[in-house]
């Protein structure tokens, strides 16, 4: 990475930032073409039944309406929805664009209504009659792995989708040595993205040109456009993808939905554009969850609080189709078992159920989550039971400097981290003894005060291909125009993560220029070169780096020609203040755009340059990063109510070199707030007949401003060997950190009622009924 000098490694406010808080920034319900038309989708208000019959008749006749499909119609028109991710011996559940002989949960569709406006579409859903028989539901996927059990599919005697084994290192011998064995139930329940801006599409077709252009809320344009043209059946070059701006996305719009290809299909039959917006119902019902995963863990130690062996068996409810990922996320939870921590064996064993609900896939963290959850809460519970300071036995079982890189018992190899560092400063930040003393005082007033921490690593920058189910490289062309403006056209796809700026930064940085010279253009198959997209904190460690190589190219032939120019060693030349000149005689310079006139007029060229100026990279990483941190925080339960009030909050963070503070911090803050989502509000509900029953934000709980603390935030610096920058990733490391030390501290605060253990999220009622029975245990 660069000296930071001018730009790099310092807190920029946002480019983006003055287009969105004023109101001018376009998202897909604001694209407005001639002749637009609108479609609603019919959605089965079972969780299981056979569809007998449709009688799309009324709705046909209804005004308005321009045409009427279900299911049946479109058997072998569309593909089904493709599935990326493979596992050995994993049972078929693909998911047709409207299902045709049976529903498998609530919300999916069984017809679609396009007509000249939106609420004449919505009007005539309402005229369609179908015919179900409703079939028994599995919804528990305990119970859905029992005998006897409806299963979901025909052909298939039950609804286990598959078996996955990870194991490492010896770990019949490490129990064998084990002084004591704990064992303990973790939920890790059900979520649900809600991002701010549902999912949508506009999908319009000229015939003349033969192109379809989907407009579509996503975090893949390029991969959905290879997608699309496979469902589709029709060339890839012949469909564009256009990405506005997307109102978060969080993983549930790494994805291709149903929606896409079936607008992509429905303007190509009309010869009209098209249009579907998500209402919000439809988006808790019908766009992927996250999370709900069933783990029982057994932890193996010493009587000195050496950490030997894990064994932890997962229970993952993939709901009733895949998604893109749906098979693999369970699997990073396994792959990253390990934590941060030098565990000698380890073996996960994961079991993948189908249910009838909608599917889970990527959520912030996507695995992860789980597993820092999973190894957080086992330290924790060690550390209860030899009575020893949480943090004291978190620094006792770090790997030492001189371990790195690191490589655990699963197979993964971790590139660099200082583990100590990170815990020591969070614990300095928080005062770490000061709170341990007030908590002393606080339990001898009668009053219920805990304090969690978490120490935890992720695997970000997704990443190598070999690793990838579609490749893990990524892709930049920097063009510097004739006037002077460099555009960075990045294979990446940013929906918040601020990277209109801080690639903005790179290419002043380099260039010696102002960051306003640098324009960074994303989200369009027609114009920026195929990339991968934006997710599993990639955006800068893989399409930085990218937009870096070709950065630095073309800083490469700037200096050759500003040298030919001078009469200097190209190696000498400096880029700074838009000039560029010679290191020891600054005054022998030439203005930024003079040299950038050179390369178009092309008559001043050094022997074999051609003119203009223009490079494109594909960055291919060679490992994982792994960022990594600490976190502590205070919280008090109100004894008399079970309500959980968050005291105070420092989070650690070490996301190797850092090109804008401000973007990190932001990222760290809205991960926090959606871990303490999960641990004290959220959780998605079905009941036994399959209803989503928090189908609304009158029933879905999420965090507002005021549920929040000042967060104090800090940072330790551990460059990535990975990548020239150093970087590593941030987009996810609050939500993986946060959520167990929020869970280790309400369990701390209980620990006087005799509770050991509690599952989120940490509701009144839970919380007040674990304290009323400690408190008759007590008597």
């Amino acid at each position: 990475m660069p000296a930071a000098t001018r730009y790099l490694g310092k807190p920029l406010k946002r480019k983006e930032d003055p287009r969105l808080i004023q109101g001018l920034a376009h998202y897909v319900d604001d694209i407005v073409l001639p002749g637009l038309h609108h479609a609603a989708i019919l959605r089965s208000p079972y969780a299981h039944a056979q569809i007998r019959s449709v009688d799309v008749s009324k709705a046909q006749s209804a005004p308005g309406v321009v045409l009427v499909l279900t299911g049946a119609d479109l058997r072998g028109s569309i593909g089904a929805v493709p599935c990326a991710a493979q596992i050995p011996d994993m049972k078929a559940a693909p998911r047709p664009v409207l299902a045709h002989d049976r529903v498998r949960f609530v919300g999916e569709g069984v017809a679609v209504v396009v007509a000249t406006d939106r609420y004449a579409a919505r009007d005539a859903i309402d005229l369609i009659e179908v015919d179900y028989e409703p079939l028994t539901p599995v919804v528990d996927p305990e119970k859905a792995l029992e005998k006897g059990s409806t299963v979901l599919y025909d052909g298939y005697k039950d609804n286990v989708a598959y078996r996955w084994e990870l194991e490492g290192g010896d770990l019949k011998a490490a129990f064998k040595k084990a002084d004591k064995v704990i064992k303990q139930r973790l939920v890790n329940q059900r979520l649900i993205p809600v991002a701010m801006e549902t999912r949508g599409v506009v999908a319009e077709y000229k015939p003349g040109e033969r192109q379809l252009t989907l407009w579509s809320s996503t975090q893949i344009p390029h991969l959905l456009r290879t997608q699309i043209a496979s469902m589709l059946d029709v060339p890839e070059h012949s469909v564009r993808v256009i990405t506005p701006e997307v109102g978060g996305g969080f993983g549930s719009k790494l994805n291709v939905y149903v929606e896409e290809a079936l607008l992509g299909y429905l303007a190509m039959r009309l010869g009209k554009p098209v249009k579907w917006i998500e209402t919000r119902r439809e988006n808790m019902q019908g766009t992927t969850h996250g999370r709900d995963q069933i783990d029982d863990v057994e932890v193996a130690f010493k009587r000195d609080g050496t950490i030997l062996g894990l064994r932890i068996h997962v229970i993952a409810d993939l709901g009733a189709y895949y998604q893109l990922l749906t098979p693999l996320i369970p699997t990073l939870t396994g792959l990253m078992a390990s934590g941060c921590y030098k565990i000698p064996a380890i073996r996960t064993e994961i079991i993948g159920v189908l249910t009838n609900k909608m599917s889970t896939d990527a959520y912030r963290g996507a695995g992860r989550p789980e597993a820092t959850y999973l190894v957080e809460r086992a330290l924790d519970l060690v550390a209860a039971e030899l009575k020893n300071d949480p943090a004291d036995l978190r620094r006792k079982n770090f790997p030492k400097l001189e371990d790195f890189p690191y490589a655990t018992p699963t197979g993964i190899i971790y590139d660099s981290a200082n583990y100590p560092r990170s815990l020591d400063l969070a614990l300095k930040m928080s005062d770490y003894k000061k709170l341990r003393q007030e908590q002393a005082k606080a339990r001898k007033q009668g009053r219920c005060v805990g304090i969690g921490l978490s120490t935890y690593v992720e695997i970000c920058a997704m990443g190598p291909s070999s690793a990838m189910p579609a490749g893990g490289w990524e892709s930049a062309t920097v063009r510097i125009e004739p006037s002077g403006m460099i555009n960075i056209l990045t294979g990446a796809s940013p929906h918040g993560q601020g990277q209109e700026t801080s690639f903005a930064q790179l290419g002043a940085e380099i260039l010696g220029l102002e960051p306003d010279d640098v324009n960074v253009i994303h989200g369009d198959t027609s114009i920026v070169p195929y990339g991968i997209g934006t997710f599993g904190s990639r955006g800068t460690a893989v399409g930085g780096v990218a937009a870096y190589q070709s950065l630095m190219k073309l800083r490469e032939k700037l200096a050759a020609l500003a040298g030919f120019l001078l009469g200097e060693d190209p190696s000498k030349l400096v880029f700074a203040d838009m000039k560029i000149f010679s290191k020891f005689q600054p005054k022998k310079s030439l203005a930024f755009g003079e040299v950038v006139a050179a390369a178009y007029s092309a008559k001043t060229l050094p022997p074999n340059m051609e003119p203009g100026l223009d490079a494109t990279s594909f960055y291919e990483p060679k490992n994982f990063t792994f960022p990594f941190g600490a976190h502590v925080c205070v919280v008090e339960i109100d004894t008399e109510t079970g309500d959980v009030r968050l005291i105070k909050y420092v989070a650690v963070d070490d996301c190797g070199n850092v090109l804008n503070p401000l973007l990190v911090e932001g990222q760290v803050h809205g991960g926090i707030v959606q871990a303490f989502g999960q641990a004290m509000l959220e959780e998605a509900v079905y009941d036994e007949q399959g209803q989503l029953i928090t189908g609304e934000l009158m029933d879905y709980a999420i965090p507002r401003a005021s549920d929040m603390p000042w967060m104090e935030t800090g940072r330790t610096v551990t460059p990535s060997p990975v990548n020239p920058l150093g970087v590593k990733g941030v987009g996810e490391a609050g939500t993986i950190g946060a959520t167990p030390a929020l869970a280790n501290a309400v369990a701390d605060a209980l620990a006087p009622f005799g509770v050991r253990h509690v599952d989120m999220p940490f509701k009144r009622e839970r919380i007040w009924k674990l304290m009323q029975k400690g408190s008759r245990r007590a008597k």
